[in-house]
């Protein structure tokens, strides 16, 4: 697995998430960047700066990159639609010679635009994720349930703290007893008993959030990219399936 820089603090949240997909899928498949060059018509020095966050990525290059890995694009490219729609939203940065920045000519937020943004809040809230076809999971396409029988139909509460007491390894992996998730995908703003069981497992390996709440926040976000750090994964703070993994070793 390619040993990836850390993206620019400064990029977006959407051009975050699209990026991290985009490594992920890149090291699923084995493929080097010459070797990417060579499969599509964006050269290795484009996809090193499109990969680490340094160019915004084209929609061609996530169409083909999607196309060379065998994977479908539709949720990769709808990705893809909010990250185009957050940069248009965010204004230029003016030069001393330069006047008030210009209206674009075309409206961001188009027809197109807003499905885009409502079929990824669809995604987040439900984690549907971006490896949800055979091709994407090491399991055979097996995807989890998401919640643990357990708990059953009890309410998830966002006003109060969970203990980590209960974690444990059964039939091999490591579980807190709140959710059975392995491919649920979890960044900034995402809640839930998936976050719980994400928080416990995270302080299992050392490695605190501070409160216990089901709530992905800053202090989540944080703990999550040192211990993918230290995993050698990509260290996006996005908990999804080699993150899962990892955490329920």
């Amino acid at each position: 697995m390619t040993r990836w820089k850390e993206l620019p603090a400064g990029l977006d949240d959407a051009e975050r998430q699209l990026v991290a997909q985009l490594r992920r899928l890149k090291d699923r498949a084995g493929l080097s960047l010459a070797a990417l060059a060579a499969k599509t018509s964006y050269s290795s020095s484009s996809w090193e700066r499109y990969l680490n966050g340094k160019k915004p990525v084209p929609r061609g290059a996530a169409e083909e990159l999607a196309e060379v890995c065998g994977a479908p694009a539709e949720r990769l490219l709808v990705l893809h639609e909010v990250a185009e729609a957050a940069r248009a939203r965010r204004p230029a940065p003016a030069t001393e010679d330069e006047g008030p920045p210009r209206p674009t000519r075309r409206p961001w937020w188009t027809a197109r635009t807003a499905q885009a943004v409502a079929g990824a809040a669809v995604l987040v809230a439900f984690g549907a994720g971006f490896l949800a076809g055979a091709s994407w999971h090491g399991d055979g396409g097996t995807a989890a349930t998401g919640r643990s029988a357990a708990l059953g139909a009890s309410a998830y509460d966002s006003g109060r703290s969970y203990d980590c007491d209960r974690v444990r390894r059964a039939n091999g992996v490591l579980t807190a007893g709140y959710s059975t998730s392995r491919d649920v995908l979890l960044d900034r703003g995402s809640s839930g008993w998936d976050v719980v069981e994400a928080q416990c497992l995270l302080r299992r390996h050392g490695f605190s959030g501070g409160r216990v709440d089901g709530v992905y926040g800053v202090r989540t976000g944080q703990a999550a990219r040192a211990f993918q750090k230290r995993q050698g994964l990509v260290p996006d703070g996005i908990v999804g399936p080699d993150t899962w993994r990892e955490l329920r070793t």
